[in-house]
């Protein structure tokens, strides 16, 4: 049977499409493999949200070169971000890339292995994940409307586009039946969730619909924008049991010039006010944040006041990036990237040293108690889940616990994870 490789870098949008191209590959008869030297098909799903990100793909297409010439001669893809609708400049500049393919484009893959005789076009239901996770991903909105000024996103992925309710509501429905307990519903702007429909629902009637699938335990979402998480959202979150107490909702700097610059929409005071009702109206809830330091013109003060974030607001999570100058972005064409790299690195190891300390005290307080994960899969030997909250638990046990939610009594706490027994 021929086989296929795919690499993925990036956001859990990017894990979602490779997903879904695996599961078309397998349907219309290849088989997956950890090797490319293995694969007929090599597909790289890659990622230019920062210079670092596009580096490594660079890299991985560079060393794919001598597969090319070699008796095996795979064909190889290139999809994800760094493919946009003008493919000229890529083929010239990637001559060892067989095809061209944007995010979510699975059709076109298809077309193509179509004209070689290699397989069908891919039908809708042939995209659902064949071998789902306990915890799955499940793409509800593709693209962005916002335009922050540092982001690629929506010159390569476009205008929010909102799948229905009811073609979600199917496919999750389906996953349950393959033994999914929990989704994680996906978006680049995940509360812009359905403003383009025609009966214009919001990710808070969503929720509401599939806090009903009987034998779904647990939902998720991510990435929120501050802008857009409205009361409505907030009031679903704290009524809906089967939702989980955590959020992503970047703030991405801490100063008011800085955050007008970005064209976040939004001041730190008005975060700062958001994050204390979404507090008072979910007791426990835990929340990851997004920074970036050494945008355009930061000045230490401006700096300083993320730190002050941080300090005040005291994350569960914070995901902290160096600016990284994308070519096509307002701040690009605009603004000059005028903070030495090593200046931008102090900062963000600065971020990276207060958070692990912030971290280490959160976690510490789970030590002795008693916490419900759902069981994802093994690593060295342990099973590992995550709580309601998205701390990761490792625990030792003979049994088969795949898929299932245990209990577990957390023995020993750090800044990222924790290790526990199977409590009674």
């Amino acid at each position: 049977m021929p086989c296929y490789y795919i690499w993925t870098i990036g956001c859990q949008m990017n894990k979602a499409d490779s997903e879904r191209i695996g599961s078309y590959l397998e349907r219309v008869g290849f088989q997956a493999t950890r090797r490319a030297e293995e694969a007929e098909i090599v597909v790289l799903n890659s990622c230019v949200v920062r210079q670092s990100a596009e580096d490594r793909v660079i890299n991985k297409l560079g060393a794919l070169k001598s597969l090319k010439r070699g008796p095996q001669n795979p064909i190889l893809a290139l999809t994800g971000c760094m493919v946009d609708s003008r493919v000229d400049g890529l083929r010239n500049r990637f001559s060892q890339v067989d095809l061209f393919f944007r995010p979510q484009a699975v059709g076109e893959l298809g077309q193509f292995l179509g004209s070689r005789g290699l397989a069908a076009p891919p039908k809708p239901d042939s995209l659902l994940p064949l071998h789902p996770s306990p915890s799955t991903f499940v793409p509800i909105i593709e693209g962005c409307d916002k335009f922050c000024s540092y982001c690629i996103v929506p010159y390569r992925r476009g205008r929010e586009r909102s799948r229905s309710v009811d073609e979600i509501l199917c496919e999750v429905r389906w996953l349950v039946e393959r033994g999914v307990k929990e989704v994680t519903l996906l978006g680049q702007n995940v509360d812009s969730y359905g403003h383009d429909l025609p009966t214009r629902p919001d990710l808070a009637d969503l929720l509401a619909e599939l806090n009903r699938v009987d034998s779904l335990a647990r939902i998720r979402f991510l990435t929120s924008h501050p802008k857009d998480m409205g009361e409505r959202l907030i009031e679903a979150m704290a009524q809906l049991e089967k939702v989980c107490e955590y959020l992503s909702l970047p703030f991405q700097a801490g100063d008011d010039d800085i955050l007008l610059a970005m064209r976040r929409g939004y001041s730190a005071k008005q975060y700062r006010e958001l994050v204390e009702r979404i507090r008072d109206a979910i007791p426990g809830v835990a929340l990851s944040t997004d920074v970036i330091v050494g945008f355009p013109g930061e000045s230490e003060e401006q700096f300083e006041r993320t730190l002050d974030m941080i300090c005040e607001l005291r994350f569960d999570t914070v995901h902290a990036a160096c600016y990284s100058p994308r070519p096509g972005t307002i701040a690009t064409r605009k603004l000059r990237d005028d903070v030495p790299l090593e200046e931008k690195r102090r900062r963000r190891e600065k971020i990276e040293v207060l958070q692990e300390r912030i971290a280490s005290e959160i976690n510490r307080k789970l030590l002795g108690q008693t916490v419900e994960i759902l069981v994802e899969g093994r690593k060295k030997g342990k099973w590992l889940g995550r709580t309601r909250t998205n701390k990761l638990v490792f625990f030792g046990d003979e049994g088969d616990h795949l898929g299932k939610l245990v209990r577990v009594e957390i023995e020993k706490t750090s800044p990222w994870a924790f290790q526990g027994s199977l409590a009674g």
